[in-house]
C-alpha cells in the first residue's frame, strides 16, 4: 500500500486547481473522450464515499473487497473528470485502464495507481464469485486503503470531507 501522502503540502499544491489569478498550476492532458467520466468530480467522490459505506455493511469478504475497490475506481475517475480534457476527435484508441490514465494526468498518484491496478484481478475474481479468493484481512486492508486514497483525492481536488462521528446524539 502506498504511503499516505495526503499531509504533504508539496503533493497537494502540484495537484491543486487554478489559483485566483486563473493560471493553472498543472497541465491538463488530452484523454480519448470515450474514456472520460460522464459525471462531475463531486458526484464521483460522493459515489465513492457511498461505496465505502456500502462495503462496511457487506459480510462476504470478496464482495466487500470488490465494493471497496470500486469506490477507489470512482475516486480515480474523479481525478480524470477534474484534470483530463477530451482528445481531438480521431481514431479511437485501445482500451486503457483508469489506473493507467490516472498516472498520465496525476503522476503524483502513481503509487496509488500501481497499488490498485495490482488488486484489480482479485476484484474481478471476487466479483465472479470465486470462493475464498479474498480473506477477511485482505478485504479490511483494501477498505482502509480505499478510504485513504479517497481522502487524498478529496484534499487534492479541494473538497473537504468530515467523517461521521458515530454515537453522538443528534
Amino acid at each position: 500500500m502506498p504511503t499516505n501522502r495526503s499531509s504533504s503540502s508539496s503533493n497537494i499544491s502540484r495537484f491543486s486547481a487554478p489559483g485566483p489569478s486563473g493560471g493553472a498550476s498543472r497541465q491538463q492532458l488530452p484523454i480519448p473522450a470515450h474514456a472520460l467520466p460522464h459525471r462531475t468530480p463531486r458526484e464521483l467522490l460522493t459515489m465513492a464515499r457511498h461505496g465505502l459505506e456500502e462495503a462496511t455493511e457487506i459480510r462476504a469478504d470478496g464482495m466487500r473487497y470488490a465494493t471497496a475497490h470500486l469506490a477507489a475506481l470512482r475516486a480515480a475517475a474523479a481525478v480524470l473528470a477534474a484534470r483530463a480534457v477530451p482528445a481531438a476527435p480521431g481514431r479511437r484508441s485501445r482500451v486503457t485502464s483508469v489506473w493507467s490514465l490516472l498516472v498520465l494526468v496525476a503522476p503524483e498518484l502513481s503509487e496509488w495507481a500501481a497499488f490498485f491496478a495490482s488488486t484489480a484481478s482479485k476484484r474481478s475474481a471476487a466479483e465472479a464469485g470465486i470462493p475464498r479468493v479474498v480473506s477477511a484481512r485482505e478485504a479490511d486492508d483494501l477498505m482502509r486503503s480505499a478510504e485513504q486514497f479517497i481522502a487524498v483525492v478529496e484534499v487534492a481536488l479541494g473538497y473537504s470531507y468530515q467523517p461521521r462521528l458515530e454515537g453522538l446524539a443528534s
